[in-house]
């Protein structure tokens, strides 16, 4: 990949190298001479030819000698410094940016475009604090407002400052009108999570609000609202965010059962559990809910009709974890074969540990644990759990 990228850099730079002596050329003897002119030609056919050799060191260090050969062509100073930072050489990049917006002869755009590239060398680098002050300044400047604050945003979730993330993902959204209150929304629980840890659950409780506002169908704002209820004891509270986050998504059951079914438990509301069961169940094609009623109807019906009930959801939904709890049934149920069925269940409790228990939907990351941002690609709300079908 950065092989390719190096490429197209390439090929995006050297022609402007050349063009720009072209234009030179054209004005003139008053900055280059006919000679000058054609030692750039020259230089940028030879580092065509390397490319097309795929020598790419080679072509790097013609291309850095057309540059010094035209210095005065922006554009292709540019173009240097961004390859300058993929290339990873960022104090070079910063250097030769920081040069460029000390020209006086640059106007406004050119000017612009400088701070821009200079603003994302600091980043490449870590200077959060110093691309912070760029971007913010080029943020009041209509022309480049979006590109700046979209560098404001990343760099405020880098230093997880959710309120001027939330406030410069607000003044995108206004810039550019792309819709932003999913992340919005993520940011805002990410404030709640934190108040509800130092145990504010009014601001825990605000934060959600405005995570529903900027996000309706927030399946995190619904989780954390139930955890904030249940923590102050208000179970019914509870069991309604739950199950509302639970029909938004019901993709997240299985991260919301366990804290759903203690509230139903604790307030005696079987018949309630078993509905909604019921009808996620016909909604959700993963094995959770099945689990979780075979437990309820074990318990008010008996082994046997927990085994004939989850033998027949088995049929339509072939799945690793349900094959693990009709062996424990069967067993309970003092079946003739334990020593096999006990072997079976022991290669299935191998398989369930190996394998994941969440994916990434974007970049196919897999974890064992839930993380709201993808540790790999870095995106909002894209982990889920796996259905677990069957093995793969």
């Amino acid at each position: 990949m950065a092989f390719v990228t190096e490429w197209f850099w390439f090929f995006l730079l050297l022609p402007v190298a050349a063009l720009s002596g072209w234009v030179v050329g054209r004005r003139g003897g008053e900055r280059h001479s006919d000679t000058q002119v054609s030692r750039l030609s020259t230089t940028y056919f030879r580092g065509l030819n390397y490319l097309l050799n795929e020598q790419p060191d080679k072509a790097i260090e013609l291309f850095l000698h057309i540059a010094e050969l035209d210095k005065e062509t922006f554009e292709t100073q540019v173009a240097l410094g961004h390859l300058f930072r993929r290339r990873g050489e960022v104090d070079r990049a910063i250097r030769l940016h920081q040069g460029l917006v000390q020209r006086p002869d640059l106007d406004d755009g050119q000017k612009v475009q400088a701070l821009l590239a200079l603003g994302e060398d600091y980043m490449r680098s870590g200077l959060l604090d110093r691309a912070e002050t760029v971007f913010s300044d080029l943020a009041k400047i209509d022309q480049r407002a979006p590109q700046a604050l979209k560098h404001l945003i990343a760099i405020y979730e880098a230093e997880r400052d959710w309120p001027k993330a939330i406030e410069n993902a607000t003044r995108f959204e206004a810039a550019t009108g792309e819709p932003m209150g999913k992340l919005i929304g993520q940011y805002e629980c990410e404030l709640a999570e934190r108040l509800r840890v130092a145990g504010d659950m009014d601001g825990a409780r605000a934060a959600v609000a405005r995570a529903y506002a900027a996000d309706s169908k927030s399946v995190r704002a619904g989780m954390i609202e139930g955890r904030v209820e249940l923590e102050a004891g208000n179970d019914v509270a509870a069991i309604r965010a739950l199950e509302r986050a639970a029909r938004h998504d019901a993709d997240y059951l299985p991260e919301l059962l366990p804290a759903l079914l203690s509230a139903y438990e604790r307030v005696g509301d079987v018949p309630g559990a078993r509905a909604f069961l019921s009808e996620m169940s016909e909604d959700y094609r993963g094995v959770a809910p099945v689990l979780a009623l075979t437990k309820l109807v074990e318990a008010d019906e008996g082994v046997a009709a927990a085994r004939g009930y989850l033998a027949q959801q088995l049929k339509d939904r072939p799945s690793v974890r349900g094959e693990a709890a009709l062996i424990e049934l069967t067993l309970a149920g003092g079946s003739h074969h334990e020593e096999t069925l006990r072997e079976l269940g022991h290669i299935t409790d191998q398989l369930l540990v190996r394998n994941p228990s969440y994916r990434c939907g974007r970049c196919g990351f897999g974890a064992r644990s839930h993380h709201w941002q993808c540790p790999s690609c870095k995106e909002w709300g894209t982990i889920k759990p796996l259905l677990n079908y069957a093995v793969v």
